[in-house]
């Protein structure tokens, strides 16, 4: 009886065993595929050294068992989980970093395209159309209980960086040791605020309307040619979607397994009416930017346009809008900014889209971005996240509206308070308390009426 009794045991075992080895390899592609993308990016876009990577970014659950080799002459990394699951990522001037899928893009790594250097004389110019902080924020701010707040944020949560900006006065910036004012740092789903900021700018110069069906030439003989590109934004498309990163799911199988994003977006079937129900799907960015380039009708007038419309134009000459491997902006996740950069997109909603007398997005698109969208309570707008149900800002004001990324990234635009704050990090688990931050910087201002000058 014993005998048999251990027979039972071992055999379970093993069963257990070979399910969770089948249940890794099945997902490794995942986590490879996160591996090689990001080290990629963070050594090539960001300028980062592997070690530094490998040991912060690439440190935790399944990722941290990639087995990745960096290329540095061709500006590649492999990435396999003891064989299983390989992964390729490659760099292209100008576009970032893509994942090789297939053969079906042969031309991928040939891409390319040249990019604005910052200016001379950037940092001698008055922030924010410079570098220049010119001026004190004494006037504005408590400066004893700001810098308490900005020392808070680096307490927990593994803060990278902080930049709080107030109107045109000036700005304060803090930064975690190995980070400074020019590294590029990873925004992930902050890009669908940009995507958001590109359709917005195709309404404004190409009269691009958001409220008629999507001009999605796939989608003309079902049901879903019906969804219009307002459903897209507001992320209640209706199309059959799960955005599940710790597993397998239509968000991991489109970032890690295919080369064309948003054809993979496209694709998804239909599963309930448009404006019935509101679910976050990454898919959704993407269709978005292809979306874009199927308006402007060429390839390098597309991967041009992001920069020559909206970043060139508010002094984000330090960003990377990267492309997948098809060519297609990853609206879905994939920026790479400093941070005052991301600052300068926050200020140009809070300029109501007027960037010094330069209109880049019309005051009706900056309001409409942060209006309700159907069926969200309050939580999210176009591409954009809100503080009207007081979700994730119990104790700041309602107006408050975000850009909001994986592990704590965040642009936050208060308008009633004339403030722009951002946080980036590399924050795990929920040990970051968002509301916490935010209300001790409101707290420090001194409520007097803006000195700056108005855009």
């Amino acid at each position: 009886m014993r005998k048999k009794t251990w027979l039972i045991i071992a055999a379970v075992l093993l069963m257990a065993m070979g399910f969770g080895a089948y249940y890794i390899v099945a997902r490794a592609p995942i986590f490879t595929g996160y591996a090689a993308k990001n080290l990629a990016s963070g050594i090539f876009v960001a300028g980062r050294s592997e070690a530094e990577l490998l040991d912060q970014d690439l440190n935790f659950s399944l990722v941290a068992w990639a087995n990745t080799e960096v290329d540095y002459k061709n500006k590649r990394v492999n990435a396999d989980f003891f064989g299983f699951g390989k992964q390729t990522a490659v760099y292209r001037e100008g576009l970032g970093v893509y994942l090789i899928e297939s053969d079906l893009y042969p031309d991928a790594e040939a891409q390319s395209q040249v990019l604005l250097n910052v200016p001379l004389g950037f940092d001698t110019i008055a922030w924010p159309r410079g570098n220049k902080n010119s001026l004190s924020l004494a006037e504005v701010f408590d400066m004893e209980k700001l810098n308490r707040a900005m020392n808070g944020a680096f307490e927990k949560g593994a803060t990278r960086s902080v930049l709080i900006a107030y109107d045109t006065v000036g700005f304060v910036e803090q930064y975690a040791k190995g980070f400074d004012a020019e590294t590029k740092q990873l925004g992930w789903s902050m890009s669908k605020s940009i995507a958001s900021a590109l359709v917005g700018i195709l309404e404004r110069e190409k009269g691009f309307d958001i409220n008629a069906p999507a001009p999605i030439a796939e989608w003309k003989n079902d049901e879903r040619s019906k969804i219009p590109t307002r459903s897209l934004l507001n992320m209640t498309s209706g199309l059959k979607w799960t955005e599940d990163y710790g597993d397998i799911s239509e968000a991991t199988i489109m970032l890690y397994q295919r080369t064309n994003h948003a054809q993979y977006a496209i694709d998804c079937p239909f599963q309930e009416s448009f404006d019935s129900k509101f679910y976050y799907t990454s898919g959704s960015s993407n269709i978005l930017t292809e979306i874009v380039k199927r308006q402007l009708g060429n390839q390098e007038a597309y991967w041009q346009f992001p920069y020559q419309r909206l970043f060139n134009r508010i002094g984000m000459f330090q960003t990377v809008y990267e492309s997948d491997g098809s060519g297609n902006f990853v609206g879905s996740s994939y920026t790479y900014a400093t941070t005052r950069d991301w600052a300068r997109f926050g200020l140009l909603y809070l300029y109501n889209g007027i960037w010094f007398g330069d209109t880049v997005l019309n005051p009706s698109w900056v309001n409409f971005t942060h209006q309700a969208a159907p069926n969200s309570n309050g939580d999210y707008g176009a591409q954009f996240w809100l503080n009207q149900s007081k979700l994730e800002l119990p104790d700041a004001p309602a107006d408050i509206y975000f850009a909001d990324g994986f592990h704590g990234q965040r642009v936050y635009i208060c308008p009633s308070k004339k403030l722009v704050i951002v946080r980036l990090g590399l924050t795990k688990n929920k040990d970051f308390d968002y509301n916490k931050f935010v209300t001790e910087v409101l707290a420090s201002l001194k409520n007097k009426e803006t000195i700056g000058i108005k855009p």
